[in-house]
């Protein structure tokens, strides 16, 4: 009898933390195969520049790969929607994870730089193609009113690898050099996108999706709250593409600090975000998301302006902690986008919010090049005026109803 008990106790227990997560099956699933691919993926993505660097690549070249990025995240969000919307969110899932895996293959037999631009055509989609069926999947399966959580829960099982695998990649690279390394990783990633779509196959969701609208339908459809949050998100994302690619080789160039070192910073930075996720989430929603939003904002405003700031490893943690604190209203801003959109557009209503966010920013990290040139801290600082710019207009014209 007391077995019974502690085995009842034990099943409630489970569903409370369940319930309370938001971990509805189909989310679940999804969250797991972010994690897989992601766990791989980070084993050697903050490395990337490095990697172009023994390729023969100089600054503006992996300034123009940073452009070249935000190119393909735009390019690939609607086609991505399109096809979660039209194929189910399962398939859309498998041929994108096979998509991406060409451009691992392809990164890792690279002979020079120019073979990575190839390589990022097909890797980015599973980073961009499929963000669309991942926040439709957490709109189907959730209400309302867990969606922030759903994204919080989705946002720390993505980060979770971003905290083990640089450190692992960073070992590998200060041991092996950053070619051997690098390669390692990918190896490694291959194999994690033959289990993730193993995964994928067992997600279950049915769709109604509306047939004959077309991409300026889907545009009218957005709510003019979500088309103002856009307009702020586009300076954030601006501020952001200007330096983050070029952290690491501030760090490693400018200030002298290991990869293996880097790859710590970027855990501590990681660990920061995963620290204020659920508070921040169960707090927002209490009180609103609109603060969460704003405070995510400041932050993307005041990292780049501490990296640059920074003289040595011990300022450079309180910087990357100020990147961590990126992160704190990062789900309420995902649900919004979700909770504006069409049921039966939503995969295609994200896509479309990042198409133009993605559009509009691709320029920043090729001109993040040319400001290197001026000086290393030259990006860094016109970053951080342009978010603060970005959060001045999210502050002002994106009400509070419509917010939370």
């Amino acid at each position: 009898m007391a077995r019974e008990d502690l085995s009842q106790n034990q099943l409630s227990w489970r569903v409370r933390a369940a319930d309370f997560l938001s971990l509805e099956r189909n989310v679940t699933v999804a969250s797991s195969a972010v994690f897989l691919l992601g766990l791989g993926e980070e084993l050697w993505k903050k490395f990337l520049p490095k990697y172009m660097e023994a390729l023969g690549a100089g600054a503006p070249t992996v300034g123009l790969f940073g452009t070249a990025e935000d190119f393909f995240d735009a390019i690939y969000q609607y086609p991505g929607g399109w096809l979660a919307d039209r194929w189910g969110r399962r398939r859309a899932f498998l041929f994108f994870i096979a998509l991406a895996s060409v451009g691992y293959t392809v990164y890792l037999f690279s002979p020079s730089w120019p073979f990575v631009f190839v390589g990022l055509a097909f890797a980015m989609a599973w980073h961009s193609m499929a963000s669309p069926a991942i926040f439709s999947v957490i709109g189907d399966a959730l209400p309302k009113e867990r969606r922030a959580m759903g994204f919080t829960v989705q946002s720390l099982v993505k980060r979770v690898p971003m905290i083990i695998s640089p450190v692992i990649g960073g070992a590998l690279i200060a041991r092996l050099g950053v070619t051997r390394g690098v390669h390692i990783g990918l190896c490694a990633t291959l194999v994690l996108a033959v289990l993730t779509a193993l995964l994928v196959l067992t997600i279950n969701i049915r769709t109604s999706a509306a047939e004959g609208v077309n991409i300026g339908g889907v545009w009218r459809s957005f709510h003019s709250a979500l088309k103002r949050l856009l307009i702020s998100d586009i300076f954030i994302r601006t501020c952001e593409g200007l330096a983050d690619i070029f952290v690491i080789l501030y760090v490693t160039n400018v200030l002298h600090i290991s990869v293996a070192f880097f790859g710590t910073l970027i855990a501590i930075q990681i660990s920061t975000s995963i620290i204020v996720y659920l508070p921040a989430s169960r707090i927002a929603d209490r009180i609103g998301r609109k603060p969460f939003v704003i405070a995510t904002f400041i932050c993307f405003s005041l990292y780049p302006l501490a990296v640059a700031l920074s003289s040595g490893f011990a300022s450079l943690i309180f910087a990357f902690i100020i990147g961590g604190l990126r992160e704190i209203g990062e789900p309420s801003r995902k649900a919004m986008i979700v909770d504006f959109a069409e049921p039966t557009l939503r995969a295609r209503t994200v896509g479309l919010y990042y198409l133009v966010r993605s559009l509009a920013i691709t320029p920043a990290a090729a001109i993040g090049g040319l400001l290197w040139k001026l000086t290393p801290q030259t990006p860094f600082f016109t970053a951080s005026v342009i978010g603060l710019i970005g959060t001045v207009v999210f502050a002002i014209t994106v009400e509070e109803r419509y917010a939370s």
